[in-house]
């Protein structure tokens, strides 16, 4: 569980550099803003208005999806995107990436997170299934774990078996993507290969980010805006409920877990909370704190060294997973 020793490196200029940018530019916005209805119509719009204005990656084909439900499965939509030389070889795929974006619960989109969604159909030769959950305030708590839940059925309904299945998502979407994956667990659905998350939203009551965000100085995330948020999510469910309060719930029999998160940030603790929680329950935890990064500083990768990097070790962990599901049915056939 100890941080390995790649994300140890000082940051780099343009790390810097950036981080600077986001404390003056953006975190006044996120501050003040989401929590109220009117901020998060306008954080949407314009987080809408940028995703379409990012230049689109090469290499890649990005599918809509839009299955109503039928024939007892649950209806999905979202985005679905693999690497072009991976679909050249017409091979079936022996795997998926089921990636749960972030935002807060609130906003955000599959288009906000194509830079990552991506980048890791390329790193790791699988397609990447990112569904288009509902959103709080409008869709409360569960109504994102039921569409995650949902997309879980799709892929396996598509033919791809669940031990090639890799969970995955940032910031809230970190959260989501925990959530499933204990709640597959739990009610005995067939286990994925494993779970990867960024800078994990773990305690949606905030306590250990406000502890945090002095030592932090994190120039992202505000636990003051967080706790707005997270009322308007958690809506009349019980705040204890396992499937929100993650440090809380049972973590027996779940598959490998890779947790990356920045050294900057106020979720630090809140991801070392859940890395201990995950290890105390035998589970097969990698925490990467990657000093004097921000949060969720993968979406960077195209700018930042240390993004890119942190995007391999996501790849390599994927390919092991798959690889060593594949490498079982093998010798069990």
């Amino acid at each position: 569980m100890e941080p390995e020793n790649a994300c140890e490196r000082a940051p780099s200029l343009r790390s810097l550099a950036v981080t600077g940018a986001i404390r003056f530019g953006v975190r006044p916005f996120v501050h003040y803003v989401p929590g109220y209805t009117i901020g998060i119509r306008t954080a949407r719009s314009t987080m809408d208005l940028a995703a379409r204005l990012m230049p689109p990656t090469l290499g890649v084909r990005v599918r809509s999806v839009d299955e109503p439900e039928a024939g007892g499965r649950p209806a999905t939509h979202g985005e679905w995107i693999i690497a072009r030389d991976a679909e050249k070889s017409g091979k079936p795929p022996a795997g998926a990436v089921l990636y749960l974006h972030g935002g807060g619960y609130v906003v955000c989109s599959p288009r906000t997170h194509r830079p990552i969604t991506c980048r890791l159909a390329q790193g790791t030769g699988l397609p990447v299934y990112a569904p288009r959950y509902r959103l709080a305030p409008e869709h409360p708590f569960p109504a994102a774990l039921e569409d995650a839940l949902a997309a879980y059925h799709w892929l396996m309904d598509q033919g791809i078996p669940a031990d090639g299945i890799v969970i995955a998502g940032d910031s809230a979407g970190g959260h989501l993507a925990a959530s499933l994956t204990g709640e597959i667990c739990r009610t005995g659905l067939p286990r994925p290969a494993g779970t990867v998350l960024y800078s994990p939203w773990v305690d949606l009551t905030c306590e250990l980010a406000s502890q945090a965000q002095r030592a932090a100085r994190d120039p992202y995330i505000s636990p003051h805006s967080a706790r707005r948020v997270a009322r308007l999510v958690v809506g009349q469910a019980d705040a204890d409920d396992p499937r929100l309060a993650l440090l809380n719930c049972s973590w027996t029999d779940t598959p490998p877990f890779l947790i990356q998160v920045g050294g900057a940030e106020v979720l630090k603790s809140e991801a070392e909370a859940l890395a201990e929680a995950l290890d105390a329950a035998g589970c097969d935890c990698r925490l990467q704190v990657w000093k004097g990064q921000m949060h969720v500083f993968q979406m960077f990768h195209r700018v930042l060294p240390e993004a890119s990097a942190a995007m391999d070790e996501t790849s390599r962990f994927v390919r092991s997973l798959v690889r060593g599901a594949q490498d079982a049915e093998s010798e069990a056939a």
